[in-house]
């Protein structure tokens, strides 16, 4: 049997909703698509999308959780392509402040978001 799937979406949890939001936007262009609130309050599901592929960016929110995510070391990461000129987005985001780590030699660089992950940014291949 051969399974097909795809990419749908990628899940992480956030402490502060609102400014997860506004850092994706605002970093990454990225919108909210839909959104799912459990009836009684205790999370909300925030999904972003790109605008141009179905896959979404889902943001989980927990009312009972009270502390920062811990990453731990878990090396995990998010990698977006950027259409807009590469330089150009690199200088925008170091203005931001969320430039975390470059390699340069390797043509790449990650950005922090407000819980601690990294996503890396890449120059669109076309």
């Amino acid at each position: 049997m051969e399974i097909k799937s795809r990419f749908d979406h990628y899940n992480i949890n956030v402490l502060d909703l609102q400014k997860s939001i506004d850092f994706y936007g605002k970093a990454l262009g990225l919108k909210e698509v839909r959104r799912k609130e459990a009836s009684d309050g205790s999370f909300i599901l925030v999904y972003l999308g790109d605008n141009t592929t179905g896959f979404t960016l889902e943001l989980t929110w927990l009312r009972d959780w009270d502390r920062p995510y811990d990453m731990g070391d878990n090396e995990q990461h998010l990698c977006m392509r950027v259409e807009n000129d590469y330089a150009e987005t690199r200088a925008y985001h170091k203005e931001m402040g969320c430039v975390c780590y470059e390699n340069e030699s390797m043509g790449l660089y990650f950005i922090i978001d407000p819980d601690g992950y990294w996503i890396e940014i890449l120059p669109l291949v076309r």
